[in-house]
Formats: structure tokens, C-alpha cells, sequence
């Protein structure tokens, strides 16, 4: 039998509670080579200038839960061997890699490439996007953890380009014991990734790039490299620090290892080509 990978394309903003992921997202499908496999689209209303409504601490609630059921019918209708998604913010990973751990168990590993480990609440953070792998853990909030029906063992994961995690952070990483790789590991030869493969027995590996993990002095569509930020907008916490060239080395030495199931590319946020799509609505004659 051949393999079945399904492209989801899914413009989800709200967990980040920035509109630009949504054009950041149709770009990255627009960019992308072409595909034969099957191709779906999770609805998600475009962004408009009102601002977001909390519920049970989380901005936009009821909207994320009904993009994460659209995701997931759409997921089902298909029943993939291998997924790939456009993001959109980093909430996007929340059903596919669902479908992947009840498909695969144990066998699955996730390889999280981020500065950041996505394991906040609502206690700490409104935006889910920091809750997802938290949620695939299995903590967090309960309508999010519904649909994670194969919870992800936490020694099943390995977060790469971490750096300077908050305090909360920090200490759900010790109790949880998962394992980390840092900017400078990765750079210096990355084989940690290896080790941690052979060491948990992984054959199946889903792979989650939130696009942050890079320099923004080097790569300039992420949210550290907006347009006329000052020092300490984002509130202080880790910047990437990574090139290109480090990500895709990192991920060749995990294939190496691993039969890659599962791919998500996030938090891509185009600045320069959000601000020509606003010029070019003002110009004269092309309305």
C-alpha cells in the first residue's frame, strides 16, 4: 500500500491573537511545492478589527475549539499516514498530531522546534498557541484536551532551540522530565536528537516548526522582527536563534533515524508583504 499524506491548510490566528498569521499561512501554501496527495482547508473567518472576546481565560475560544473540530473531521474523512499543515499560529499542531499519536502510540515522537516549549495554561497565558503541547501532554484546559484521545508521553518529546525559558516553563520541563536541545547544541553538530531517537525507541516522528526558532535579524517574517518594535514589546522572552541551514540539519539527522509522519510550519508572519497587500488596497484603480 502506498502512503496517504494529507496537505491541511489552516490560517488560524486566533490562538495567537495576531491577524498576519493568517496571510502568513496562505503563503506558505502558495510557496510550497505542488502536491498529488489530498489537499483540505480548515474554515477559519478572516480577521477583522474587532477585538478578541475571552472565555475561561482564553482569547477566542469558541472559535479555536471550532476550527480544532473542523480540523479534525477533516483529518478523519481522510485517515492519513503522514500530515503536513500550513500554519497559521502554533495551535494548528493540536489535531493533526492527535490523529498521529492515535495512529502510531509510542512508536510516535515529536520533535519541537521552538524557542519556546508551548506548555503554558490559561492560568499563565491567554493565547493557546502557547498551550498546545501542553495539551497533548495532557494539561490544560478541558475542552482542548478532549480531543486528545492518545495522551503524548512526555519522554516522547524533544524541544529544540529552547532558550531562556520562563520560570513556569522551566519547572514543568524538570517535572515533566522532557528533553531539550539548545541554539548552541544544535549548531555545534545537533547529534543529541539522535540519541534521544534510539534511547526512546521512535520510528515515527512528527515534526512541529514554529518559525520563531529563527535569528530574526537573519529571517525577517516572525514576530521578533516586526516593523518598528521596540526593545521590550514581546515581553522579554526568547528570541531565536537559529538559521535555516541549522533547522533543516537538525531535521535531516531526526529522519536519518525516524520515518517523518507529521509537519506543521507556523507563526510565519510576512510583514513586509502584509504591508504592500495594504498599499496596494489604497492605490488608485486597482479596486
Amino acid at each position: 500500500m502506498t502512503s496517504k499524506t494529507l496537505r491541511l491548510l489552516f490560517p488560524q490566528w486566533q490562538g495567537g491573537n495576531n491577524p498576519p498569521y493568517h496571510l502568513g499561512s496562505l503563503l506558505l501554501s502558495y510557496l510550497s511545492p505542488e502536491s498529488d496527495g489530498p489537499v483540505e482547508s480548515v474554515p477559519v473567518d478572516e480577521p477583522t478589527t474587532e477585538p478578541l472576546v475571552e472565555v475561561d481565560g482564553i482569547n477566542a475560544k469558541p472559535q479555536i475549539i471550532r476550527q480544532l473540530k473542523d480540523a479534525a473531521a477533516l483529518i478523519e474523512k481522510h485517515d492519513p499516514d503522514s500530515i503536513v499543515v500550513f500554519g497559521g499560529d502554533c495551535l494548528v499542531s493540536l489535531a493533526p498530531f492527535s490523529h498521529l499519536l492515535n495512529k502510531y502510540g509510542d512508536r510516535l515522537g515529536v520533535l519541537w522546534i521552538d524557542s519556546h516549549p508551548d506548555v503554558q495554561t490559561a492560568k499563565q497565558y491567554p493565547n493557546a498557541h502557547a498551550h498546545v503541547l501542553g495539551a497533548l501532554i495532557g494539561t490544560g484546559d478541558k475542552d482542548l484536551l478532549a480531543h486528545v484521545a492518545t495522551r503524548l508521553n512526555p519522554s516522547k518529546i524533544m524541544i529544540a532551540g529552547i532558550h531562556d525559558p520562563l520560570t513556569y516553563e522551566a519547572e514543568y520541563l524538570a517535572h515533566h522530565n522532557i528533553a531539550t536541545i539548545g541554539p548552541e547544541q544544535i549548531k555545534d553538530d545537533g547529534k543529541d536528537v539522535i540519541e534521544w531517537i534510539k534511547k526512546e525507541n521512535i520510528e515515527y516522528l512528527a515534526i512541529h516548526i514554529d518559525l520563531d526558532v529563527l535569528d530574526p535579524s537573519l529571517f525577517r517574517s516572525v514576530l521578533f522582527a516586526r516593523p518598528g518594535r521596540g526593545e521590550h514589546d514581546f515581553g522579554d522572552v526568547a528570541e531565536g536563534k537559529l538559521t535555516i541551514e541549522n533547522v533543516l540539519n537538525l531535521i535531516a539527522q531526526a529522519n536519518s533515524k525516524a520515518q517523518p509522519v507529521g509537519l506543521t510550519i507556523a507563526e510565519h508572519l510576512p510583514w513586509d508583504m502584509l504591508n504592500l497587500k495594504n498599499m496596494l488596497s489604497a492605490l488608485p484603480l486597482i479596486k
